[in-house]
């Protein structure tokens, strides 16, 4: 492939906590490993979030701490920039805004993770930005139900990329009125989650989780509501660890006292997230130190049988650690049985745990078999650009 300019754009500055960390990560990583020059850039109105204060200020000196770490870690250094359109004269760190600008007309491809950069003149001026979706379905509602606004801010792409791989198909319920959704998923750098150590006799299946979600994305379609949050699919799997016998551990925000209880009633380990959220190498040690993870998806990539796929499970999957998630469809692409097991029912989750129980060691090796074959960031990323025609 021949060496490309390309920009990645999101938020992990503006929202520097871990998953969202290496969410984006692996997108640069893995450009990166294909041999292009590989930019990150953030440039965008939205003030950004301090995670070790718990403010939401016009202050970006943190951002700028953590860009320029992850910078010098990760191989972009000298490559990153972070400009705060909230402000007058539009303030910069990272290279200055005249850089910024000339990198935008001069990208082979600027790619729009989560669908979160907002346009800008400056930004505008390119015809090859790629959009990146995370959260299938809300974006195909707001098309169905004609919002102008998102109709238009779509259009302006040059491709539209979603990590709901039945969007577009019988599969999924949502007309797309024209537009033309490309299946891909999360990339994963697969050696950053590699360990030769087995867990530990007291290793747990875990989960990492924002319980206070509910009403952020939240959507009303044909007279039904979709949920954005997990706490009330939580809710209905409560039980599981009692059925099935086994230790689940969950690292989430839970402050009500009464929902709390409830679940360590029901054999839960809760554990406070906050420490992992902010130390992103803390946040894959755990994952690493799991046995696997137990999880549930949003009620929306449920119902409406996106086929999404967690970006955190494909982390535990690239670590060799076995997956129990619920059914979004995705199992018609991929996964279902060894090491990565679905499903819908109470009965299911017990029986998906005997089986890895009942041969541990070769769950943990089709997990891994399976990041490398279907997550691997040199050839999600390449899928996209090729795809894109970049």
């Amino acid at each position: 492939m021949k060496r490309k300019r390309i920009v990645v754009m999101g938020f992990m500055g503006s929202m520097p906590i871990a998953g969202v960390i290496w969410q984006h990560i692996h997108y640069i990583v893995g450009l990166q490993r294909l041999g292009h020059d590989v930019y990150y850039v953030e440039d965008s109105a939205r003030l950004p979030y301090n995670p070790e204060t718990f403010e939401v200020t016009n202050e970006f000196d943190y951002a700028a701490q953590v860009l320029s770490r992850l910078a010098r870690e990760f191989g972009f250094k000298n490559r990153w920039a972070f400009c705060a359109r909230y402000l007058s004269r539009n303030p910069t760190a990272g290279l200055p805004l005249k850089i910024i600008r000339q990198l935008y007309s001069g990208a082979d491809a600027i790619l729009n993770i989560c669908g979160t950069q907002e346009f800008n003149d400056d930004l505008l001026v390119s015809d090859r930005i790629l959009y990146v979706e995370s959260d299938p379905s809300v974006e195909q509602i707001k098309v169905d139900k004609g919002v102008k606004s998102t109709i238009q801010y779509l259009r302006r792409h040059r491709a539209l990329f979603t990590f709901g791989e039945n969007v577009g198909t019988k599969k999924f319920p949502v007309p797309l009125h024209g537009f033309k959704w490309l299946p891909t998923r999360q990339p994963i750098v697969t050696d950053f989650w590699k360990t030769s150590r087995a867990p530990s006799r007291t290793a747990a299946f875990t989960s990492i989780a924002n319980w206070s979600t509910s009403g952020l994305k939240d959507i009303t379609w044909r007279g039904s509501k979709y949920l954005w949050s997990k706490s009330r699919e939580f809710l209905r799997f409560i039980n599981a660890p009692k059925e099935s016998g086994e230790t689940f551990e969950l690292a989430t925000n839970i402050e009500d006292k009464n929902t709390r209880r409830r679940f360590e009633q029901s054999g839960w380990r809760l554990r406070c997230p906050l420490q992992m959220s902010v130390d992103y190498w803390l946040y894959r040690n755990y994952i690493r130190r799991s046995k696997g993870e137990f999880t549930v998806a949003k009620d929306q990539y449920v119902r409406l049988n996106t086929g999404w796929f967690s970006d955190r499970s494909a982390c535990y999957l690239a670590a060799g650690r076995p997956v129990i998630i619920q059914e979004t469809g995705f199992t018609e692409n991929y996964g279902g049985e060894a090491g990565l097991i679905s499903f819908r029912s109470l009965d299911e989750i017990v029986d998906a745990m005997e089986a890895i129980n009942g041969n541990y060691a070769k769950h943990s090796r089709a997990a891994w078999i399976l990041a490398r074959e279907v997550f691997e960031a040199e050839k999600v990323v390449r899928s996209i650009l090729d795809r894109a025609g970049i």
